[in-house]
């Protein structure tokens, strides 16, 4: 009688459904999107407030402040451009599944974006010396305020493509992780060019 009602029917319960289901969006990357559209909105105001400033001040940079690089940042911009093209590569290589080939792009995009960071600083450096500080005028303000909050995203973004490389190196990098990853890189590549622009031309 046990061997009957053990083998017997499942009348009257609902089906077992053993298939895993798996989300549209990995939640890494649906986390890292809603991330970057309140990112993306604290730039636009922060970027709105500084043209208001420059629109509204009779001389921009205001007299005995020091000029921007614009030049040297200009070439601090490839190679941030650079770091995208060769996160770019990691992508393709990653989704036709040949993580060897993605080895070398990973390595090659932390190693031009680390340098971007490592310039700027240099440039921060050099300018603080020239008397452009945080309190020297609103020009001052401004600058640090933007700058400093993308060089904070462009910090984040290396870090956590470190991590992505550092799974990928043991071999077991997830789409969630390295999604994740390259769109926050992607993130801080793509509003460069505004800020430069906007803050430096």
């Amino acid at each position: 009688m046990s061997a009957g009602l053990s083998s017997g029917s499942n009348d009257g319960l609902e089906p077992i459904d053993r298939t895993a289901k798996r989300p549209v969006v990995a939640n890494g990357i649906l986390g890292m999107m809603l991330f970057i559209l309140t990112e993306v909105m604290l730039f636009a105001g922060l970027v709105s407030a500084f043209t208001i400033a420059k629109s509204a001040a009779p001389v921009w940079p205001p007299p005995g402040q020091p000029r921007l690089p614009i030049e040297a940042t200009a070439f601090n911009s490839v190679v941030l451009f650079a770091s995208a093209v060769a996160l770019l590569f990691a992508h393709r290589a990653f989704h036709k599944g040949d993580r060897e080939s993605m080895r070398r792009p990973m390595w090659l995009a932390l190693g031009l974006g680390s340098f971007f960071v490592i310039f700027q600083g240099f440039e921060w450096v050099t300018l603080l010396s020239e008397g452009l500080t945080m309190t020297s005028s609103t020009y001052g303000a401004f600058f640090y305020l933007i700058v400093g909050i993308h060089a904070l995203h462009a910090f984040g973004a290396i870090a956590l493509l470190a991590r992505a490389n550092h799974r990928l190196q043991q071999g077991w990098l997830t789409p969630g992780l390295f999604g994740a990853a390259e769109m926050f890189w992607f993130f801080v590549v793509g509003v460069w060019p505004v800020i430069y622009l906007v803050v430096y031309l």
